[in-house]
């Protein structure tokens, strides 16, 4: 879901209605609900993405809720883990966390989000510091992201071509 702000509502109403279509989804049995990062877009409500699926979780009982996805060129691994760890300690085996290489919007508010130019390239090294955030601490380990250790939290590659097939694969 991308959370659209229609002409008749706002920014609120269009996250109440995210949460609400959750609520129906796992009504319906649905597994998951996932939420995606798109910033510099006035009709979508959907760019704080973790805050999104604190919103929706806590109104939500079993259903799965997640990021389709997080771009995560656009942040720093570690913060992702600390955000997505919380998640996970408040709403146990319900996260996901889709990630995607794209920035999800256009280059002025690329260099906005203080993304380098090159930060798509380290995507695959990314993933994996992420991995690691998301494991037990490990002896001697000198950066935790409390409190995502141990948390396991599901990663998916998102991605249309066969680099992000590979990259999942992996």
């Amino acid at each position: 879901d991308l959370v659209r702000i229609t002409e008749q509502g706002d920014a609120r109403t269009a996250l109440d209605h995210a949460r609400d279509l959750a609520r129906h989804a796992e009504s319906l049995g649905f597994a998951r609900i996932w939420f995606a990062e798109h910033h510099n877009m006035p009709g979508i409500a959907s760019a704080a993405t973790a805050l999104v699926i604190a919103h929706v979780a806590a109104g939500t009982q079993t259903i799965r809720v997640g990021a389709g996805g997080i771009m995560l060129p656009n942040h720093a691994p570690l913060v992702i883990a600390e955000q997505f760890g919380t998640l996970a300690r408040l709403f146990p085996d319900r996260i996901d966390l889709g990630l995607g290489r794209a920035p999800g919007t256009d280059p002025l508010t690329v260099r906005a989000l203080r993304t380098s130019a090159g930060a798509a390239e380290r995507f695959p090294q990314d993933v994996v510091e992420l991995q690691s955030y998301f494991a037990p601490v490990q002896p001697g380990q000198r950066i935790q992201a409390v409190p995502a250790a141990g948390t396991h939290v599901p990663l998916w590659i998102l991605g249309s071509s066969t680099f992000g097939a590979m990259l999942a694969a992996e």
